[in-house]
């Protein structure tokens, strides 16, 4: 299973993400790829050409808590690695 969520992406780059992955609501996809389709689906995302483009993405992975996450561009918040567990954090203003 695979959640993407973006923010400032080209339609244009959302269409081709929609031949993976379903858009259950504006800039959320959602799909079962493999790990082979997940990466490439996320290396379009890096190399969007809005450079105001960010995202999110979890995905299944065997780890302790089942999942994995990965994120890109500036968005407010970021993952946190503690102790092999991930969390999101919120980048304090100020």
């Amino acid at each position: 299973m695979v959640v993407l969520a973006v923010e400032n992406m080209p339609e244009g780059e959302k269409g081709e993400i929609s031949k993976w992955l379903i858009e259950a609501k504006a800039g959320v996809f959602v799909g079962n790829v493999n790990a082979l389709i997940r990466e490439k689906i996320w290396q379009k995302v890096e190399d969007s050409k809005s450079m105001e483009t960010s995202a999110l993405m979890v995905y299944s992975d065997n780890t302790e808590q089942g999942y994995s996450m990965k994120m890109t561009g500036t968005p407010r918040r970021y993952i946190v690695d503690f102790e092999g567990l991930s969390f999101v954090a919120t980048k304090m203003e100020g």
